[in-house]
């Protein structure tokens, strides 16, 4: 049966703390080793880009290359999706030729499409609804610096975007509690919020939000799709930035997460980003490649 990775839902709980260990382990062995084994030898990953990206493209790229295989980059401009080739088409061909598909996009249900068809697996590597691999790579990053997040408090600041449902998923299967602070009329989707009711709140002020949490993280106020609106969003989120003064309501051992590219100045304070004491973006960002390898090692069964 060919498993897909759209969501953090399409892994058991079982099957998301072991894909942790074994990226865990994978960083490990990329560290001290100077003749890695090569699981993926001959694999290719396509990676379909409807939405640039820095993090997503090199992670992957990179993965894939250290695990042995290759990887093929496709934008619009250079595939028949770009040209309105239906969706169902390109994935019959697409999976015919290639191990493993990757894609960024925009609306959710393309993705969904696109598995629907694939005789190989797909991983979800944005869409405007979800953002699992960066979840991934942010849970790694807990589990190295704090240990486990069950029974932990998170908090998320900001948009209740792609990001904020990736993280309300995860509060389902970490078994953490995931407090919400976002302006009225940019809340999380309604649906997702009832589904997990009891363990996810929302809150209108950041510091009730995050007093005594144990990891908190934020996104950039306006995605990429919103720039017409990141005067309006300024002004509703410019008391929702993520500085020292509201990193010290939560617990003393609290950690700092965003998933970048960061905004210095607005959704977070220059001070902060830096200060690796609390911050730990840096791993965070680094743990996508670790992360999405061991992903992509799960998916076809390599480990």
């Amino acid at each position: 049966m060919i498993r897909h990775f759209l969501t953090l839902q399409d892994l058991s709980p079982g099957e998301l703390k072991s894909l942790i260990k074994q990226a865990i382990k994978l960083k490990a062995e990329h560290k001290r080793s100077s003749d890695p084994t090569t699981p993926l030898k001959n694999a290719v990953l396509g990676m379909v880009f409807e939405k640039s990206s820095t993090r997503t493209r090199v992670s992957f790229e990179a993965g894939i290359s250290q695990l042995g295989g290759s990887a093929i980059f496709l934008s619009p401009k250079d595939t028949q999706l770009g040209r309105g080739e239906p969706v169902e088409d390109s994935a019959r061909v697409l999976s015919r030729m290639v191990d493993i598909i990757m894609i960024r996009t925009f609306a959710h249900d393309i993705i969904e499409r696109f598995a629907a068809y694939s005789q190989v697996p797909v991983i979800n590597a944005l869409t405007d609804s979800f953002h699992p691999c960066q979840l991934l790579a942010d849970i790694q990053t807990f589990v190295e610096h704090r240990g486990d997040p069950q029974g932990k408090s998170v908090c998320w600041i900001g948009d209740g975007n792609n990001m904020c449902h990736s993280y309300i998923n995860a509060a389902r299967q970490c078994d953490f509690e995931l407090r919400i602070a976002c302006p009225e009329g940019f809340e999380p989707d309604a649906d997702l919020i009832a589904a997990n009711k009891g363990r996810v709140h929302v809150f209108r002020q950041p510091e009730e939000a995050v007093r005594g949490c144990d990891w908190v993280a934020t996104d950039v106020w306006a995605s990429m799709g919103q720039e017409d609106e990141q005067a309006l969003r300024a002004n509703k989120f410019a008391s929702f930035q993520v500085n020292h003064e509201l990193m010290a309501l939560a617990n003393n051992n609290a950690i700092f997460m965003h998933c970048l590219p960061a905004h210095r100045g607005e959704e977070v304070s220059a001070e902060l980003m830096e200060d690796t004491a609390v911050s730990v973006v840096w791993d965070e960002a680094e743990n996508r490649l670790h992360a999405q390898k061991a992903l992509m090692l799960f998916l076809t069964n390599r480990y």
